[in-house]
C-alpha cells in the first residue's frame, strides 16, 4: 500500500488519448508521468496534468525501453504502468513483469491484443465464437476452407479493430494472400465470415466483478465502415431489454474467461443474421475508441477514462473502488471522413447535441435523451444528412497509421 502522496502512474501513449485518464489522476493527487514518441511532442496534452513528460523515437518493446525505464525508477517510486491506446497494452504489460510493478501481465495480454489467442480461451470456454484456424499448418487451413463457405477474413492477431483486416472470397485469393505475407503468415488468423449486426458493450472490472456496463449497437459494421467507407454510428440498446440483459452476460462470461482482475473493456459482438445467435469478436482491455467514450458517459453519466483512473489510483492506494451513481440515458454517436478541411456543422441546431467533433476533415456529432425513440430519428436523419454534407471515403489501413 502506498500513501496518496506517493502514488506515481506512469501512462504510456504510442497515440495522443487519455487526456482525461491523466487529468483525473492528478485530481487525485497523484504524481503523473507521460511516456509518448517524440513525433507526438506539439499534441494538445494537459501539460498542467502532468509532472514529468519524457520522449522517445518510438515505443517498441526493446532493450531502449526497458533500460529508459528502469532508468527512471531509479529514483522514483512508479506504483502503476498504465497504457493509454490499445498499441501499449503489450508494452506495458512487458515493463510491469520487469519492474514486478502490479497489473495484468504478459500471459493475460495475450487474451485482449492477441485475436487467435483470445479466440480459442473463448472456445475453450463454451463462448460461442466465427469459426476460425490459425494460419500456420497448410493441411489444417485446406480442411477448414472445405468444411467453411468462403468468405472468410483474414486477420492479424495483434492489431487494432479493424486495422489491416482482409476479406478473402475463395481459396485462390486465401493462397495469394499468403504469398504476399511471406514470414509473417503465423502472425494471422483466418475467420469464418458471418453478416450480422454488431454490439460492443463497455465495462469497468473491480477484482473480478463487472461494476458497471453499457450495451449499444453499431449502425454498420466498423469493419465494413472502415473497408467501405460510409458514416459511423451506434447508440445505446433499449434499457433493460432482453437483448442488452443477454449482451450484458455474454460480456460478463469473456471478461471471466479472459482472466480481468481490474481495468476498462471494450468488447465486441455479432448477431448472425443466418441464425441469430450471438458470437463473440473480440475484446480489449482499453476504453473504446471512435469517441465511444463520450458515448457511454452521454449514457450513463459515467466516463470511462476518469473511472479508469480513479479505478487504478484506489487499488494502489489500497482503498475499494466505488462506482459513482450511474445515470440510465441514451446516447447516439455518429462520425465521417469528410470532404471539408474542417467541416461546417452549424447547420445541426437539435437541443440533444452535446458534443460536436473538431478534428481535420472528420464531421461529427453526439446526441442525448431519455428518450430512446428520439435518438433513433435524430441518427436516421442524421445519417442521410452526413451523407449529403461531409462524406468522403479513403483506402483502409493496412496497419496504424503514425
Amino acid at each position: 500500500m502506498t500513501s496518496s502522496a506517493a502514488t506515481t502512474i506512469l501512462c504510456i501513449a504510442s497515440y495522443f488519448k487519455g487526456a482525461r485518464f491523466i487529468e483525473t489522476c492528478k485530481q487525485l493527487g497523484c504524481r503523473t508521468l507521460l511516456l509518448t514518441r517524440q513525433k507526438l511532442v506539439d499534441e494538445p496534452w494537459p501539460m498542467d496534468s502532468i509532472d514529468e513528460r519524457f520522449l522517445m523515437p518510438d515505443l517498441s518493446i526493446g532493450p531502449d525501453l526497458v533500460h529508459s525505464v528502469s532508468y527512471l525508477a531509479r529514483d522514483r517510486q512508479i506504483d502503476r504502468i498504465v497504457p493509454l491506446d490499445d498499441f501499449d497494452v503489450e508494452t506495458a504489460a512487458h515493463l510491469r513483469e520487469h519492474l514486478r510493478i502490479p497489473g495484468m501481465g504478459e500471459t493475460t495480454v495475450r487474451y485482449f491484443r492477441d485475436k487467435l489467442a483470445m479466440r480459442m480461451q473463448a472456445r475453450e470456454n463454451g463462448i460461442p465464437v466465427p469459426d476460425f484456424v490459425h494460419v500456420l499448418n497448410y493441411d489444417r487451413l485446406r480442411d477448414f476452407m472445405a468444411r467453411t463457405p468462403a468468405p472468410w477474413v483474414l486477420k492479424p492477431r495483434s492489431e487494432a479493430g479493424s486495422i489491416g483486416i482482409k476479406k478473402i472470397h475463395d481459396a485462390e485469393e486465401f493462397w495469394r494472400a499468403l504469398d504476399v505475407l511471406g514470414d509473417r503468415q503465423s502472425f494471422y488468423v483466418l475467420e469464418q465470415f458471418l453478416p450480422g449486426d454488431v454490439f460492443h458493450v463497455d465495462s469497468i472490472v473491480s477484482e473480478r466483478e463487472v461494476v458497471f456496463a453499457t450495451a449499444h449497437q453499431y449502425g454498420r459494421p466498423p469493419m465494413s465502415v472502415m473497408h467501405e467507407g460510409g458514416v459511423f454510428m451506434s447508440r445505446t440498446l433499449p434499457r433493460g431489454a432482453a437483448e442488452e440483459q443477454l449482451l450484458e452476460a455474454l460480456n460478463r462470461e469473456v471478461i471471466a474467461a479472459m482472466g480481468m482482475v481490474r481495468g476498462v473493456t471494450h468488447a465486441e459482438f455479432i448477431r448472425a443474421h443466418a441464425d441469430g445467435r450471438y458470437y463473440f469478436l473480440e475484446m480489449a482491455a482499453r476504453v473504446g475508441g471512435a469517441n465511444l467514450d463520450r458515448l457511454v458517459e452521454a449514457g450513463s453519466g459515467l466516463n470511462p477514462w476518469a473511472e479508469w483512473a480513479r479505478l487504478e489510483v484506489a487499488h494502489a492506494r489500497g482503498e475499494p473502488y466505488v462506482l459513482p451513481p450511474v445515470r440510465k440515458d441514451y446516447g447516439g454517436l455518429i462520425n465521417c471522413l469528410a470532404r471539408q478541411e474542417w467541416p461546417d456543422l452549424s447547420g445541426y441546431t437539435e437541443p440533444e447535441i452535446v458534443w460536436r467533433l473538431q478534428k481535420l476533415h472528420h464531421a461529427g456529432l453526439l446526441v442525448a435523451s431519455p428518450d430512446p425513440v428520439r435518438v433513433e430519428a435524430l441518427l436516421a436523419a442524421y445519417v442521410e444528412r452526413f451523407a449529403a454534407d461531409f462524406l468522403a471515403t479513403l483506402p483502409p489501413p493496412s496497419k496504424a497509421m503514425d
